[in-house]
C-alpha cells in the first residue's frame, strides 16, 4: 500500500489529496493560459512544458491512490472551482464577478449534495 492509499483511507487525508490534485490541475491549466495568451515566441515553451509537467503530476496524484473517485467527484469539483478562482486572482489579477459567485454557489451546493446525500 503506497502513501497515497494510506492517506485516502482517512476522510481528512482524502480531502488533502483531492485538494492537492485540484491545485495541480488548476495550476497546470494556468501555465497553458500563460503559454497560449500571455507570452510570445520562445517564452511560450517553458510555460507549455511546465503546464505539461504539472498536469502529469496531477494525473499521478489523482490516479495513484485507490479512491472512489465517482463518490468524491462532488468534493473534487468544488475544490477545483475554488483553486481556479484562487489562481485566477493570484496569477492573473482577475476577481470573481457576480455570475462567478452565483455559479460557484451552485457548484458548492451541488458538491455538498453529491458528497453528503445518503440514499
Amino acid at each position: 500500500m503506497n502513501i497515497l492509499d494510506r492517506l485516502v483511507a482517512n476522510p481528512l487525508g482524502a480531502f488533502g489529496v483531492l485538494t492537492l490534485a485540484a491545485f495541480l490541475e488548476a495550476y497546470g491549466d494556468s501555465f497553458f493560459q500563460v503559454s497560449f495568451y500571455r507570452s510570445s515566441g520562445l517564452g511560450r515553451v517553458p510555460a507549455f512544458v511546465a503546464g505539461a509537467a504539472v498536469l502529469a503530476a496531477y494525473g499521478s496524484v489523482v490516479n495513484a491512490p485507490r479512491l472512489d473517485f465517482g463518490k468524491l467527484l462532488g468534493v473534487y469539483v468544488v475544490l477545483f472551482f475554488l483553486m481556479a478562482q484562487l489562481l485566477a486572482r493570484v496569477r492573473f489579477g482577475q476577481s470573481p464577478t457576480p455570475p462567478i459567485y452565483a455559479g460557484g454557489a451552485l457548484i458548492v451546493a451541488g458538491g455538498l449534495v453529491i458528497a453528503f446525500w445518503k440514499g
